[in-house]
């Protein structure tokens, strides 16, 4: 069985673990920068998760970041909010495809079955975005006329969550923080719909807290519980929260949680720190990322908390705490 197989294939932690370790010895032998960035290190080889190290996140801002040499058949860039955007160079977009169908269905449910609506306007005007096109990819399954992009038309929105209601479909509603509330100021009844935030103020407007964010959704969308999208441009896996702010993870995805002092020492449950995260499905390009997200682990699961001080404002969930 194929490393890819393998991935998608894991059903235990030791199965994580295994596999973790075959790709980490994969890709200290394929990906040029990570090898350096180990060999710079003097890194020992690891015998278990915990002793591999994870190249940051800025890396893909600068390098080209791929294990084995290919032409990529598509490239994804950040939002650019910052400046600089990164560059993930996609060998495959069946494994993409794969892993977020996977990872979509058995958090939030079944394209088919659903109306989705996407309120996302700044990753259609940057271009390039894996969000919009995991999004489109899913509004396609739905094979539902209602479903789609409706950009910065408020009005349309509601008309067809409100045509879909009536037709008994499940609503869902990706949108960027930002544009979530200027939906808010209409004062909709989205109350039967999920609304998933995918974070992102992009300078729009103030900063929030994921709480103050929350609070103010469920307000003015007129709605009991929002969820979230964790994702990023140099990821091809994602996380949900659903209403108690706890992302659950598919199989081939770990998050750990770093010193904020000592990038290489973990912190104990319940304290806050760096997130480094495992995407196991990054097999041709970086499978441990260290984030520029702050988040802590506790007996109910991961809480993302917000970002790093000093660090450029883009990508999902960069909500300051």
């Amino acid at each position: 069985m194929g490393l890819i197989e393998r991935i998608f294939s894991i059903k235990s932690k030791s199965d994580f673990e295994k596999v973790a370790l075959a790709v980490y010895a994969f890709q200290a032998e394929n990906c040029p920068i990570y090898q350096e960035y180990i060999t710079n290190l003097n890194w020992k080889t690891p015998t278990s998760i915990d002793e591999i190290p994870f190249l940051p996140v800025s890396f893909f801002k600068t390098h080209q970041i791929q294990s084995t040499l290919y032409e990529p058949e598509m490239i994804f860039k950040s939002s650019g909010t910052g400046g600089v955007r990164s560059k993930h160079r996609i060998k495959d977009l069946s494994v993409y495809e794969r892993s977020f169908s996977t990872t979509y269905a058995n958090s939030i449910g079944k394209p088919e079955d659903q109306v989705i609506l996407a309120l996302l306007p700044n990753y259609i005007e940057q271009g390039e975005s894996s969000l919009i096109y995991m999004v489109d990819h899913l509004i396609k399954q739905t094979k539902n006329d209602l479903s789609g992009f409706v950009l910065e038309n408020l009005t349309l929105l509601i008309e067809r969550y409100e045509a879909a209601q009536a037709s008994g479909k499940q609503v869902i509603i990706f949108g960027i923080s930002y544009a979530l509330l200027d939906l808010c100021e209409l004062n909709p009844n989205l109350s039967n719909a999920t609304i998933i935030e995918t974070g992102g103020m992009k300078g729009r407007r103030k900063e929030l807290t994921k709480k103050e964010l929350h609070a103010a959704l469920r307000k003015g969308l007129n709605c009991s519980t929002i969820s979230s999208e964790y994702g990023m441009t140099e990821l091809l896996s994602q996380a949900y929260s659903r209403e108690d702010g706890i992302f659950s993870f598919c199989p081939w995805m770990q998050i750990q949680i770093r010193d904020v002092t000592d990038p290489f020492s973990r912190v104990p449950y319940e304290k806050t720190g760096g997130v480094n995260v495992i995407d196991l499905a990054n097999l041709h390009s970086c499978s441990f990322i260290a984030t520029e997200d702050l988040g802590r682990i506790t007996d109910s699961g991961f809480e993302l908390m917000g970002r790093f001080d000093n660090t450029d404002v883009r990508g999902c969930n960069q909500l300051i705490r």
